[in-house]
């Protein structure tokens, strides 16, 4: 499969989970802020209903579309062992329907799709610097969420006007309650261990930069390297809040209190960093991650009207 279609001119977008999702609706606040002469356009259709999305597809026209609908639950994956059929209809169904139709109408498709379908193996183990590539064979299906992700991707693939862009622990530059950082910063213990993550403030305009590029395929979608959570909340604690503490436990202590497993994995970047368009930086994930919380501050401080940590939430403060 050809991993950069006939570039189309980006001018009219749909962005799907742009209305109640989190990435989609920072992505049409990027577009709608940044790309004169596009016209962007949030999608009314849930991606499950064929006929509906059919509708709106012909009725917008759009040049191009961003899929950012997908169930994770709430207020975590733990929910989708409980709403299986709910689930599929979504994140298999659903996701399936869309690129199907944009294929029928030669619309190039972005997917916001999961880097959560790998756990560490004997042939790529935890510190050795050896990621997973975009042609392995998911190999965790510890939760239903993964496994509805796994069987999704290897036919989604299929589809030649398609950017699947494997996202992993998205975090953004404030705590909103999506994002992995205010998920761990809530937790009284958290495992330490290191896994490839996403840094929306610099990877959603690189997906931009990608489809108009009309890149196709299958994409790590992390910033290069890892970071353990003991590093994330120690770069917290040293930028944000110096009284904030945390506490570790094992794997095997985790399990105990969650209904489903949790992937942790290293996703190479090399096929994402040799195929970037031209002007979009992105950093590795330590630098990244300090620079994003050194945004958190600025922005947390001019919201809330006072310096960090005095004027934080009192739901983030361990004291």
């Amino acid at each position: 499969m050809s991993e950069e279609a006939k570039s189309t001119e980006m001018k009219r977008v749909l962005v799907f989970g742009g209305k109640t999702g989190w990435i989609g609706n920072l992505m049409c606040e990027l577009m709608e802020g940044e790309e004169k002469g596009v016209e962007v356009f949030r999608a009314n259709s849930r991606i499950q209903n064929r006929e509906a999305v059919a509708a709106e597809l012909d009725e917008i026209k759009p040049t191009h579309v961003f899929n950012a609908a997908g169930i994770t639950g709430r207020p975590n994956i733990d929910w989708c062992e409980t709403h299986k059929p709910e689930t599929i209809r979504t994140n298999v169904i659903g996701t399936l329907n869309l690129a199907d139709l944009c294929l029928d109408r030669n619309i190039h498709c972005t997917v916001y799709a999961t880097g959560c379908i790998f756990a560490y193996d004997e042939k790529h183990p935890e510190g050795s610097g050896i990621g997973f590539s975009e042609e392995d064979t998911p190999n965790f299906d510890g939760s239903f969420y993964s496994q509805t992700k796994g069987y999704m991707e290897p036919m989604l693939k299929e589809y030649s006007n398609c950017l699947i862009l494997r996202v992993r622990m998205p975090i953004s530059d404030d705590l909103i309650h999506r994002s992995f950082v205010t998920k761990i910063l809530k937790y009284e213990r958290v495992v330490n261990i290191p896994n490839s993550m996403t840094i929306l403030t610099e990877m959603l305009p690189a997906s931009l930069a990608m489809a108009k590029k009309g890149l196709t395929g299958v994409y790590n979608f992390t910033n290069p390297g890892v970071i353990s959570h003991n590093e994330v909340l120690d770069l917290y604690t040293k930028i944000i809040d110096p009284t904030y503490t945390y506490n570790n436990f094992t794997l095997e202590e985790q399990s105990k209190i969650l209904a489903a497993a949790r992937s942790n994995n290293e996703l190479d970047t090399t096929k994402l960093l040799r195929d970037m368009p031209d002007g979009i930086e992105i950093n590795e994930i330590k630098k990244a991650y300090e620079l994003c919380f050194e945004r958190m501050k600025i922005n947390l401080e001019k919201e809330h009207g006072g310096p960090v940590p005095d004027c934080l939430p009192k739901e983030f403060r361990r004291i």
